[in-house]
C-alpha cells in the first residue's frame, strides 16, 4: 500500500481534455502583437486571419485545393454548419461510439429529420468502418474525445464514394494522421491539441464538399452564421479570413503563437511524436497494474490524446463514486486538474496527452495515481 505522497509533482497539473494545456513556456506576453481594438476587417486583421488559415494548411499538410475557414462556435459550430448546409441531398449514415458522435445523431435524426441510418458502438469499442455505405453521406468522429477510441486508419473509405465523409476531428488534428483524400469535411477547434482558446472552429472543405454546397439547397432555412453560399456560389471570402461574424483577435493571436510553437517542435511529425510518447506513459502504467485499464478495448484504436481509463478492481463498490473521489484527491493535492471522465461516459478518468502536455509531467503523475487509488481503497474499507 502507498502510505505517503510521492516526492515528485507535475510542473503543470493541467490535464484537462478541453480547453487543454497551453503550449510549454506560454505567457500572456506572447500575445503582445494582437491587434486589439482594431476591426477584423482592417488590413491587419485580415492578414492575421489569413495567416492562421495558411499556417494551418502548412502544418497539417492540407491539400492546396481544400478550403479552410475560421467559423464561430468552436468545433460544434463547424460540424453544425456542415450538417445543416450539406445533408439531405442523399441518405446519411450517422456513426457514434461516444457522446459527441451521439450528439450529431440527435441533431440529424431529431432536428433535421432526414433519412439516416445510425451505426453505434458502446464506449471503448468502435463501429466497423468497412461496413458503412459510402454512397451515403457519412458523419463520424475521428477521435472519440469522451471514449478514448479513434479510427485506426482511413483505409475503409473508398476513393470512388458517391457520398460525402463529414469528419469531426477536433481531438485528432495535430496529433494523428488524417487521410485528406478520404475526407470531404473536416472540423476541429483551437482549444484541443494546440492548446488555443475556445469559441473558434475550423471548417475544411474538399472540392467535393464545395460542389455539394453549390449544387444543393437544403429544404430548411439556414441561420446567417451557417450560410456559406450566395447565389449558388461559395462565398470564397470565408475561406480567406473574411469571417462570417466577428472573431476575437486575441484568440487568433494565441492560435498563431501555438502554430509557431508547433513548427518549433518539428511540425506535424513532432506533434504526433509528443502525443504518442505521452500516451505511452499511461498505457505502460495500465499494463503494469491489475486495477486500472484503458477504456479502449483494441490497442489499434486507442487515442493518443484523450486517454480514457476505467477502474477494474473488484473491491470497488461504487465505480462512479470511487472515480470521483480519486480525481478529487488528485485535484486537492494540486497534481492533476479536471481529469474526471466525461459526464456521459463510463466512470473513470480521462487524462489529456496532446502535444502541449510535457511527458515528464505525465511520468510524475503516475505515482500519484498509485497513491490516490490505494488511499481511496483504504478509505472505502474503513468506511465499511
Amino acid at each position: 500500500m502507498v502510505k505517503t505522497t510521492p516526492d515528485t509533482r507535475p510542473s503543470n497539473p493541467r490535464f484537462s481534455s478541453g480547453p487543454c494545456a497551453k503550449p510549454p513556456h506560454w505567457s500572456l506576453e506572447k500575445l503582445a502583437d494582437a491587434p486589439l481594438g482594431r476591426s477584423h476587417r482592417a488590413a491587419i486583421g485580415k492578414s492575421k486571419l489569413a495567416a492562421a488559415i495558411e499556417e494551418t494548411r502548412e502544418l497539417l499538410g492540407i491539400p492546396a485545393d481544400y478550403r479552410i475557414g475560421i467559423v464561430p462556435a468552436s468545433d460544434t459550430g463547424a460540424v453544425e454548419m456542415a450538417m445543416w448546409s450539406m445533408l439531405g441531398a442523399r441518405k446519411a449514415t450517422m456513426v457514434a461510439w461516444e457522446s459527441f458522435g451521439a450528439g450529431w445523431v440527435t441533431d440529424v435524426v431529431k432536428q433535421l429529420k432526414i433519412d439516416a441510418e445510425v451505426k453505434a458502438a458502446e464506449y471503448g469499442q468502435i463501429v466497423d468502418m468497412a461496413s458503412l455505405d459510402y454512397d451515403t453521406d457519412v458523419v463520424f468522429t475521428w477521435n472519440g474525445t469522451t471514449s478514448g477510441v479513434r479510427v485506426a486508419s482511413g483505409d475503409a473509405i473508398p476513393a470512388d464514394r458517391a457520398g460525402l465523409t463529414i469528419c469531426d476531428a477536433t481531438s485528432a488534428a495535430f496529433a494523428q494522421d488524417l487521410p485528406w483524400d478520404k475526407l470531404d469535411v473536416i472540423t476541429f477547434s483551437w482549444q484541443k491539441v494546440m492548446g488555443g482558446e475556445a469559441a473558434h472552429g475550423m471548417l475544411i472543405l474538399s472540392p467535393r464538399a464545395v460542389e455539394r454546397l453549390e449544387s444543393y439547397t437544403p429544404a430548411w432555412p439556414l441561420p446567417k452564421i451557417f450560410r456559406m453560399t450566395k447565389g449558388g456560389k461559395l462565398i470564397e471570402g470565408i475561406f480567406k479570413g473574411e469571417t462570417i461574424n466577428t472573431p476575437s483577435m486575441l484568440c487568433v493571436e494565441d492560435y498563431l503563437v501555438a502554430l509557431a510553437w508547433g513548427r518549433e517542435v518539428g511540425g506535424l511529425e513532432g506533434l504526433k511524436a509528443r502525443a504518442d510518447a505521452n500516451a505511452k506513459v499511461i498505457w505502460d502504467f495500465c499494463d503494469a497494474r491489475p486495477w486500472i485499464a484503458n477504456l479502449a478495448e483494441d490497442p489499434a484504436t486507442r487515442s493518443n490524446t484523450s486517454v480514457c481509463l476505467k477502474f477494474t478492481d473488484e473491491r470497488i463498490k461504487d465505480g462512479a463514486a470511487f472515480a470521483k473521489a480519486v480525481a478529487k484527491r488528485l485535484e486537492k493535492e494540486g497534481v492533476a486538474l479536471d481529469i474526471g471522465a466525461y459526464r456521459d461516459a463510463p466512470a473513470g478518468l480521462r487524462i489529456w496527452c496532446g502535444a502541449t502536455v510535457e511527458t515528464a509531467d505525465l511520468e510524475a503523475l503516475m505515482p500519484w495515481l498509485d497513491w490516490a487509488f490505494e488511499a481511496e481503497i483504504a478509505a472505502q474499507a474503513e468506511a465499511a
